[in-house]
């Protein structure tokens, strides 16, 4: 019994440690993605610590990497030792996994209201052309999300660029991108995507910071079961007692 209970444990820590192996990768790639992601959206949201639990995911998933091969070799040889420190490791990874949630859900919060005091900001220094950073950023959420302005392209006409143009259009970039002869102009609303963006980047970003949380919560739970596991093994390995040698039998060298 006890040898069938240590080799079912022992299979499914090396099954968990190939998932730790796959998890580093994940973690690695959803963290990588915030970061892109953010660089995208940067001028809307300029809260730069919203980038730390991604930074954090990032080290955690390359330490499961480190993990994974600690709790292979120390499976298959049965490393108390080993064991005991694949087991230490993994709690320490799990409590830095619970404050990445716990940050995820701050800055998640927090996402709104900085965006709504910023957008504004990024929309007056609109000019229109490629070179400048803002018109970049502003074009390309704009397509990206299907919107038009703030709330919605009126906002347009509020703007230092609208007032400059003298054309009572919008940018190009709120054109429906079926419609090849929109040329912004306000005399056709109905060329131009309705929704304003700033909903649209808060939802985005929101779901970007939702992806760590979720990335975080499933792998703590992997996480658990290895732990687990590694334990029952450690306890199975134990050396046997006075006691146990005299019920099983055995005799003393």
């Amino acid at each position: 019994m006890g040898a069938c209970g240590i080799t079912s444990s022992k299979t499914a820590l090396v099954f968990l440690n190939l998932i730790f192996w796959a998890a580093a990768g994940v973690l690695c790639y959803a963290g990588a993605y915030v970061f892109i992601t953010y660089d995208d959206y940067d001028h809307f949201f300029e809260d730069v610590y919203t980038l730390i639990p991604a930074a954090v995911i990032i080290g955690v998933g390359a330490l499961l990497f480190i993990i994974g091969l600690i709790g292979c070799y120390s499976t298959v040889r049965e490393s108390p030792c080993g064991l005991a420190s694949f087991v230490f490791i993994l709690l320490l990874v799990f409590m830095i996994e619970v404050a990445v949630v716990v940050l995820g859900y701050v800055y998640r919060a927090k996402v709104e209201e900085r965006v709504n005091s910023s957008i504004q900001g990024v929309y007056d220094e609109y000019n229109g052309t490629n070179s400048d950073a803002a018109s970049r950023a502003i074009d390309y959420v704009q397509r990206q999300l299907k919107c038009c302005g703030i709330h919605n392209y009126s906002d347009w006409t509020h703007t230092p660029w609208f007032e400059g143009s003298k054309n009572n259009s919008v940018p190009i970039s709120c054109c429906r991108p079926d419609l090849e002869t929109c040329t912004g102009s306000l005399t056709r609303t109905e060329d131009l995507f309705q929704e304003g963006c700033e909903a649209l980047v808060v939802k985005r970003l929101k779901e970007i910071m939702m992806y760590v949380i979720l990335a975080a919560v499933t792998f703590a739970t992997i996480q658990m079961l290895g732990i687990l596991c590694a334990c029952a093994v450690l306890c199975q390995r134990r050396p046997a007692s006075n006691y146990d040698r005299l019920i099983t039998g055995e005799t003393y060298g």
